[in-house]
């Protein structure tokens, strides 16, 4: 195999000089949409609202999310007992186990108060997503 150099191009036989700049400026490309991409991204995936149940209240109990967006909550339950974080209007069910956590997506609101509870403590487990 020999190899011809040509400015900063080197050709390999059976490869045309420009065969590696076209190469080059694929992958340049690809990397270049996928940090595109991931800003995009990290856009429509804002940083996840921390929600903590203690003593069967969330901790806070009131939740403010931009109109218009999607806001995604984190939701840990310290209770020793499992909780249903439910919100009615917006047909929201996830049981958070005891001790454990999870994940919640609010698709984008409309100016609002959307009322959230624990199913399994709804007495004192209370809270308000306020959509402005």
């Amino acid at each position: 195999m020999t190899a011809a150099s040509i400015g900063n191009w080197t050709s390999i036989d059976g490869e045309s000089e420009v065969i590696a700049p076209v190469r080059t400026l694929a992958i340049g490309l690809l990397l270049g949409s996928n940090l595109l991409g991931t800003t995009a991204q990290a856009e429509d995936h804002p940083p996840p609202i921390v929600v903590s149940l203690r003593n069967h209240q969330f901790f806070p109990a009131e939740i403010h999310v931009p109109t218009g967006k999607p806001a995604f909550l984190h939701v840990v339950n310290e209770d020793a007992t499992p909780e249903e974080f439910e919100v009615r209007q917006l047909a929201i069910e996830k049981v958070i186990a005891a001790g454990g956590s999870g994940e919640v997506r609010l698709r984008p609101l409309g100016p609002g108060r959307y009322a959230f509870i624990g199913e399994f403590h709804a007495d004192t487990a209370t809270g308000t997503i306020i959509a402005e």
